[in-house]
């Protein structure tokens, strides 16, 4: 088989491709680029196109243009050698020798219908002669495989919601994220003609819309980012933009004493105004201070959400920043000699949106928010589940039992806590009527807490409506924010309870209406509860999950929820707990196992993290393996029994193992053992030491031993058997008062 001459033209050559569009969509910019520049180099790379050992890819993603440039690509990728097998000889070949039908089938399937018998080769198996087809293929040239590139890059684009739009023609219809306007592909200086949505490839380009030139002929690929920048006034890589948007942010503040914050509302919003300016400048306006008597978050989610604007906080507070002020930060796509224009036409626009939250603000306060309760009836929460108003009387017999089970932890600080859950839970949707939450939904909670406390309500009630929309609770219960974490659990627990009831549980990657989110809340609500002292793992509390589903259960019509509804969302949550401790264990030796021990027993939510500890400490001695593999053995044996549970000797419980019947020595040491350490390990359990507990635990390993080794559990006399099987229901409570610690086998 011998090589071919080699091509002509292999060059290597550096490459940018370029597709100018309508202004893309902000949010979802960044990812196309990077996804653009990903599937070119993905098809080049599999077509030997790119010199992989120097090739350097670099995207960029504009608001009106996505492109990838490449330094080393070939003109024409190397010939690649092939070996196709094919099939037995005698069956691929006549008697005269000539191809048979059969194989001139397969070489038709295969483009190789050209080759001949003679330059076919033979084969031996060891069996039988095989023909194959070998020789070289003809490597891809750059114009062929950048066109399957482009369109496979194309097609992998991860586009928000696609349009379609009409062609210059007038009659052929081509479906995009935006109309695309050029295309541009060049190989060093040569133009590669390939095409797309009606383009047919150029060296031509769009310069910034309203600075620089509007067409630019580019040179080469090495030039074109160059040219663009100097000649089209662009700055193509989003990176290197968000860099500069956020450096001239951060010098505008600081000139001006203040901070613009760095919470996540100000990194998604840098990423959106990337997506949004070819040629970045930041200015500094200002708005009329009177605005500040209105809430701040309804003037930053004005100016945020609306206007694209940085709102600027004083500095007395810290780097974090302060209170607001009347300064806020553009970013414009324009950099003229004398920006006042700019500024003070921004400043303009600005003001009637201040106007409109101030106007709101306060017609809301006119109507009192208990006045608001009523309306609730004609609000639809869920077709299936009634009007919001429904739903505020099923959270306030949650958050009125659930303040009665944690009032007895209740500090003198608030004697009035159940008062204060009911009026918190009877005002938590109020302020779904108010003017200023139907403009901005996302001030759920916030209003309703400005306006609680603009018709006095207690601290505590408004400090609650304004909670309950946090996605998790990080602190320590207090007297004033017990009211919040009593609403926070209701306002889940009626969600958890009422969505799965009516099938609505999350599949998949789908939960809209938050399931995951809100038993998390639950979990995180329960440890906050321990760490202020109001539950303690010393204690079974009456405020218990599964108490807690039970009770929201019971706020429900009858024949609304399925059956099983409180027992598959508290193993839900559980679900969700093992994942949480799972991941935040990730790398401690004994982390898994003794999440699953602990939590195959369902324990109270506020003990788990204590008992996990204590399992996980225990996993590591080295009793620990013995007596897993043991609890294993007694958990089979068990299953496999018919025999009731027994328990030892002075249990209140009852008897079911008799010390007359223990024949062998080993199981009167494993029963007077078990009779010892029983009520040490359980005291212990019950008042919160866990690691105590499976200390004691550790106590009985020689004998479990001991007993496994010396007596037969399934003697053939029943009387025996079932008196061993009661020592062994003994054995495994007493083994199992902290986790399945077979578990950690």
């Amino acid at each position: 088989m011998s090589r071919p001459s080699p091509e002509l033209h292999t060059e290597i050559r550096p490459l940018i491709l370029e597709l100018v569009t309508e202004e893309l969509p902000p949010k979802a910019l960044d990812a196309l680029g990077r996804a653009f520049a990903a599937g070119t180099r993905e098809v080049l790379e599999r077509l030997d196109l790119l010199d992989n050992a120097l090739c350097i890819t670099t995207d960029y993603a504009t608001p009106r243009r996505l492109a990838v440039h490449l330094s080393h690509v070939r003109g024409h990728a190397p010939d690649q050698a092939y070996s196709e097998k094919l099939m037995p000889a005698h069956i691929g070949l006549t008697k005269t020798g000539d191809i048979s039908a059969a194989l001139a089938k397969k070489l038709s399937a295969k483009n190789l219908s050209h080759l001949s018998a003679a330059d076919l080769v033979h084969r031996s198996d060891g069996k039988q002669d095989i023909l194959y087809a070998e020789g070289w293929a003809a490597g891809s040239t750059l114009t062929a495989g950048l066109q399957a590139a482009l369109d496979h890059a194309l097609t992998c684009l991860p586009i928000p919601k696609v349009m379609q739009y009409q062609l210059a023609d007038g009659q052929t219809s081509v479906k995009f994220v935006r109309p695309a306007h050029r295309l541009l592909a060049l190989w060093g200086t040569e133009v590669i003609p390939v095409s797309t949505l009606g383009l047919t490839a150029s060296r031509e380009t769009s310069g910034h819309r309203f600075m620089g030139q509007a067409t630019l002929s580019i040179t080469s690929a090495d030039t074109w980012l160059t040219q663009l920048r100097e000649q089209g006034m662009v700055i193509p890589a989003f990176a290197e933009r968000r860099t500069e948007i956020a450096r001239q942010l951060a010098e505008h503040a600081t000139a001006l004493g203040a901070t613009i914050g760095d919470s996540p509302e100000v990194v998604a919003l840098l990423d959106e105004v990337t997506a949004l300016v070819e040629h970045p400048s930041v200015y500094a306006g200002a708005f009329d201070a009177a605005f500040l008597s209105v809430p701040p978050e309804c003037l930053i989610l004005t100016m945020r959400l609306n206007q694209k604007y940085f709102p600027l906080f004083d500095l007395h507070e810290g780097a974090a920043g302060g209170a607001l002020t009347h300064r806020f930060l553009i970013v414009s796509n324009m950099r003229p000699e004398n920006p006042r224009q700019i500024i003070e036409g921004n400043e303009r626009v600005v003001r009637p949106r201040l106007a409109d939250a101030q106007f709101f603000f306060q017609t809301d306060l006119k109507v009192r928010l208990a006045d608001r309760v009523e309306g609730l009836a004609h609000s639809v929460y869920h077709n299936k589940l009634g009007s919001q108003l429904e739903r505020i009387g099923r959270m306030r017999q949650i958050a009125t039992w659930l303040a009665q089970a944690l009032g007895a932890a209740a500090s003198d600080a608030d004697k009035d806590i159940i008062t204060h859950a009911d009026r918190a839970a009877l005002l938590a949707k109020a302020d779904l009527g108010t003017n200023m939450v139907g403009e901005f939904p996302e001030l759920q909670g916030i209003m309703g807490a400005y306006y609680a406390a603009a018709d006095a309500e207690h601290p505590s009630v408004a400090q609650a409506l304004r909670d309950q929309y946090r996605v998790r609770l990080d602190t320590a219960i207090t007297a004033q924010t017990l009211t919040s974490a009593i609403l926070f659990m209701a306002e889940r627990a009626e969600t958890l309870i009422g969505i799965w009831g009516i099938g609505l549980a999350p599949t998949g990657e789908r939960d809209p209406y938050g399931l995951r989110r809100a038993a998390l809340g639950l979990i995180c609500a329960y440890e906050q509860l321990t760490a202020g002292g109001y539950l303690s793992v010393s204690e079974d509390s009456p405020a218990r999950l599964s108490a807690l589903l039970t009770q929201a259960a019971a706020t429900f019509k009858a024949g609304i929820l399925a059956p099983d509804t409180v027992d598959a969302v508290r193993a839900f949550v559980y679900e969700r707990y093992r994942n949480q401790l799972n991941t935040e264990l990730a790398e401690h030796p004994f982390g898994r196992q003794s999440v699953d021990a602990v939590l195959a027993l369902q324990p109270p939510l506020h003990q788990v993290r204590a008992r996990v500890e204590a399992c996980a400490n225990f996993a590591a001695r080295p009793e620990a393996q013995n007596l897993a593999a043991a609890n294993k053995r007694v958990s089979n044996l068990l299953k496999k029994s018919t025999g009731a549970p027994g328990r030892v000797q002075g249990d209140p419980a009852g008897a079911g193992f008799d010390p007359a019947l223990a024949v062998e020595p080993a199981e009167q040491v494993l029963y007077a053992t078990i009779t010892r350490l029983a009520p040490i390990a359980l005291a212990q359990a019950q008042t919160g030491d866990f690691a105590a507990s499976l200390s004691t635990l550790a106590q009985a390993r020689e004998p479990v031993d001991s007993f496994f080794k010396d007596v037969m559990v399934m003697a053939e006399d029943p009387t025996l058997r079932t008196n061993r099987i009661a020592l062994l229901h003994a054995l495994h409570q007493l083994m199992n008062q902290v986790a399945d610690i077979s578990r950690l086998a």
